[in-house]
Parts: structure tokens; sequence; C-alpha cells
């Protein structure tokens, strides 16, 4: 910082500088001292799914978060969101790192690897989400209009 202007060091190391003037009325992040910082990983399932496998869900889950404390704190919570059409289940998953977002390749790399984790869990519990079928008409519509006025 300095008297006129500030300089900033984005994530790619670009330096870029701002006048004060213009930083004096704006919000600033600072993710060099920030707190480890939470995640959220929504997903929906099958109305169908049986509760004990939303169970067995959330303890393989669980188990994971667990097993790999260098990544992630095994607090977290599993929530339902909301039941739509009596079709779905939407979930979300809340978590946190081990640290903050300064590192952002790092916290991308994490993310993948529990989104790969969900889907091995998926498959393991056989847990899917398919949509509804939808109704398919086909033909021509020039015929339709001649059928409906009788043409």
């Amino acid at each position: 910082m300095n008297i006129l202007t500030t300089i900033f060091l984005k994530l790619d190391n670009e330096k870029i500088s701002y006048p004060n003037s213009v930083l004096a009325a704006k919000s600033i992040s600072n993710y060099n001292r920030s707190p480890d910082m939470g995640d959220t990983v929504e997903f929906s399932i099958a109305f169908a799914t049986p509760v004990e496998r939303i169970a067995m869900l959330k303890e393989k889950i669980k188990q994971y978060l667990e097993n790999t404390p260098q990544h992630w704190y095994p607090e977290h919570s599993v929530v339902v969101k909301e039941i739509e059409n009596v079709n779905k289940i939407k979930f979300a998953l809340y978590c946190n790192h081990t640290m903050n977002f300064q590192e952002f390749g790092e916290k991308n790399r994490r993310r993948t690897e529990l989104m790969i984790e969900l889907k091995r869990i998926f498959e393991e519990l056989n847990i899917e989400y398919n949509l509804l079928p939808q109704k398919v008409h086909l033909g021509n519509p020039g015929m339709q209009s001649t059928i409906l006025t009788g043409k």
C-alpha cells in the first residue's frame, strides 16, 4: 500500500495497481489471513432410494472426511434441501477445508477428489437419479393442422 495507490497480486502473480480513492469505497478480501474455508456440494438422488441406503451414504461420507484429515475437518453436515415433484431429493454436503483458499489450485484438487469419492460411493451403494419420462409427439405439424381442420 502506497500513498496514492495499492498493488494487488492476482492468483496468476499479475500485479494490479488501484488508486486508493477507488478502493476507499470497495470491500477487499484477504485470503492470506482468512480462516479455513468451507465448501458445499449439492446433489440429487431418486426419491425411491431407501432410507437405510441414505444412512449408509451419510456414514461413508463421514468415513471419507475422517480418513482425510490432511484435507478436511471431520465436522460436516449432509442436509436435505428439498423434495421435488415426489421424484428426487436434493441434498447439500457442507464441509470445511483444512486451509484457506490462498492456494486455489490445491482447493480445486481437493474438491475434485471429494466429488470423485462421492461418485464412487453412489456407484457402490447403487444410488441413482433419473429424469422422469417425457412425452414425445412425432409427426409432421402440417399434417396435424390438416387433420384438425378436416381438410
